[in-house]
């Protein structure tokens, strides 16, 4: 999954970063609400982690303009504030979530396994489909019971995939949703990655559907 951080606290900004790549996410940073207004304009997130006090443009004003414009991913909003009201008015400005600093980074990560979870209709931290079941919370796989040995790579486009279960996902989308911004979109990588998990997945797992992209059916 595309996570997309918000934070002008530079070290802030990139404890949260390390913490959601070592979880298995793919990152990108802004660090005023100008920039982080664009990029979530502008590229396709699976979640948004936005401060509420940025410089050049505030949280709230950023998470109201996305959705005027129509941007629906989860955003969980940073807020050093204690006031009530503050909380309040990010939630209603379209925030879905929120964590006062300072926070557990445990708490921030579990925040956002449910924020996707909840944005792909799925309430358990276990997705199963058939004999194959993914752990969200550990990052693990198991087929009928044993324990699949994945790249980081090859993770993350499983999960993608199990998360948007009987959709059918273009190689762009899933391009756009597991490389940072600076990926080159041109190669075949998720075509390569296809071909590993199938090697390890149950036969047809992965189905192709000609000229659209690939789906995991959930029956």
């Amino acid at each position: 999954m595309r996570i997309l951080v918000v934070e002008d606290d530079v070290d802030l900004n990139r404890q949260i970063s390390s913490a959601l790549i070592d979880a298995g996410y793919v990152i990108d940073n802004a660090f005023d609400g100008e920039e982080g207004h664009f990029l979530g304009d502008t590229e396709p997130y699976d979640a948004v982690i936005l401060d509420i006090g940025l410089p050049i443009k505030d949280g709230i004003s950023v998470v109201e303009e996305w959705r005027r414009n129509g941007k629906t991913m989860p955003v969980l909003m940073l807020t050093a504030r204690d006031r009530w009201t503050d909380k309040v008015q990010g939630i209603d400005a379209g925030a879905d979530d929120y964590v006062a600093k300072p926070f557990h980074m445990e708490e921030v990560l579990a925040r956002i396994r449910a924020l996707v979870r909840r944005s792909a209709g799925i309430a358990s931290n276990e997705i199963e489909i058939g004999t194959v079941r993914l752990d969200t919370a550990g990052s693990k796989v198991t087929v009928d019971g044993m324990a699949l040995k994945l790249t980081s790579h090859e993770l993350r486009l499983l999960s993608y995939l199990m998360h948007h279960q009987d959709k059918v996902i273009s190689r762009t989308e899933l391009t756009e949703h597991l490389y940072d911004q600076d990926f080159d979109r041109d190669s075949n990588t998720i075509e390569v990655f296809v071909g590993r998990l199938r090697k390890k997945l149950p036969q047809d797992f992965i189905q192709t559907v000609r000229g659209l992209g690939y789906k995991v059916a959930s029956s």
